[in-house]
């Protein structure tokens, strides 16, 4: 079975750029009929919080991404001391005891000699008196894993055939001083642990992508596939980001935006599929294919997310509306889809209504009393259907000689207030005879 994982750090409110990696894991499993695993890389104690993790639970479902199964890293902790005592015991992770200053010092100096800033593996030169003497210093050692020093060569389903040299990197670092882990030797755990087969993420993580074969490689894992993605940026190429503050899913929910619209340029951004409507996840997941992704970044644009949500207001039908109709205390399915093309937001309906139910404020023009007052005389009798503005305003026309906007612009600023807003041929059979008069002058 196919099983991918998408793994946030509950830091914070989660943004574009995270949803990205996580609408991307659902699609691949909805499309192979595969696991949607949720894991919370909660390591970090001092920043992770569990109001953050229960947020990105919450974003997801609005998203309607509602993972298989949920595990937390804080609960995971065994499993990580296993693989640390497996690599200490097979000579691969080794306790060094540099200060950051040393290690900046040293890696100044790597490059004025021109030569490359990564670790040297002094730490694996020093005798146990050398890390006894150390420790009663009162240092505490950090833990390195020793690389291969290799090229490791994977099969990346976005961008082909990738070859990592670990050769020229430094041995890194998997555990602080204070025991606790960094981000890489958990995952690589979890993912054996859990049975990983597809890890899908950013671009950034390519190079990361070496160091963990070699762990999985050193521990007895199986080596998942991966795929490597653009990432999301903003119409300026700026990055989404925590640190940043860049607008969050749940900003966005707040704005008003139709969940489904968010998805939409998260993912499809940045591809060839094109950005239009969609019924739902489902049918993304069976169109969008890895080869569609490009390998230039996927520049987010808000007024594309403006007309796409709009556009998929437009065509929702009555059925799919009518709970959040309800709750607003709308119901009726000629006022929607009389409505329906005139919001940009899904709230829109409120103030929009009140075209049909009142009250509004007329906008009478002085020199369009007389005209006004005739309209009011020549208003149709009901019962009014669909055709009653084209009988009243041809009316209108033959008694008046007006046409175009010296005919319909003052008629709708006095039944509407506004310039703007639904057709008057479908909103007057809704509004009502007596209401039009009263609106006229």
């Amino acid at each position: 079975m196919t099983i991918v994982r998408w793994a946030p750090s509950p830091t914070g409110r989660i943004h574009l750029g995270n949803a990205r990696p996580a609408l991307l894991n659902w699609f691949f499993a909805r499309r192979s009929g595969g696991k949607y695993v949720l894991r919370m890389d909660d390591t970090d104690l001092v920043r992770s919080t569990r109001e953050s993790a229960d947020s990105i639970e919450v974003d997801l479902a609005w998203l309607s991404v509602i993972p298989d199964l949920l595990v937390r890293q804080s609960e995971r902790t065994a499993l990580y001391d296993a693989a640390r005592a497996r690599l200490v015991a097979d000579g691969r992770l080794y306790p060094c005891y540099e200060t950051a200053d040393e290690l900046d010092r040293r890696r100044a100096r790597a490059r004025a000699l021109g030569k490359p800033p990564i670790y040297d593996r002094a730490a694996l030169k020093l005798t146990d008196q050398d890390r006894a003497r150390l420790e009663a210093e009162g240092r505490k050692p950090h833990w390195r894993f020793k690389l291969d020093g290799r090229l490791v060569q994977f099969e990346d389903l976005i961008k082909g055939p990738q070859t990592v040299n670990t050769a020229s990197m430094s041995d890194p670092v998997l555990i602080r001083e204070d025991g606790s882990y960094l981000y890489t030797l958990p995952s690589v755990v979890d993912d054996i642990d859990l049975a990983i087969t597809h890890v899908i993420r950013g671009e950034d993580h390519v190079s990361n992508t070496g160091t963990q074969i070699e762990i999985i490689e050193a521990l007895g894992g199986s080596v998942p596939v991966f795929a490597h993605h653009n990432l999301l940026t903003d119409a300026q190429g700026q990055g989404f980001s925590k640190r940043l503050e860049s607008q969050s899913i749940s900003d966005f929910r707040d704005e008003g935006y139709e969940p489904l619209a968010i998805a939409i340029m998260a993912s499809i951004t940045g591809t060839s599929l094109p950005i239009e409507t969609y019924a739902s996840l489902d049918e993304i997941a069976e169109k969008l294919d890895f080869l569609m992704i490009s390998h230039g970044p996927a520049r987010f644009n808000s007024v594309e997310l403006d007309n796409l949500n709009a556009r998929l207001l437009h065509a929702m039908s009555y059925d799919q509306a009518l709970p959040r109709l309800t709750s607003l205390g709308l119901e009726g399915e000629a006022i929607w889809l009389s409505l329906r093309d005139n919001l940009t937001k899904f709230g829109d309906i409120v103030d929009l209504a009140k075209l049909v139910t009142g009250p509004i404020d007329p906008v009478i023009a002085e020199e369009d009393r007389e005209f006004l007052a005739l309209a009011k005389a020549l208003l149709p009798a009901e019962p009014w259907t669909i055709d009653i503005w084209s009988e009243w305003t041809g009316a209108l026309k033959a008694a008046t000689g007006r046409k175009g906007k010296a005919l319909f612009l003052p008629l709708r600023l006095a039944l509407t207030g506004r310039h703007d807003g639904p057709e008057l041929k479908s909103l007057l059979p809704l509004v009502g005879r007596m209401a039009c008069l009263d609106r006229l002058p």
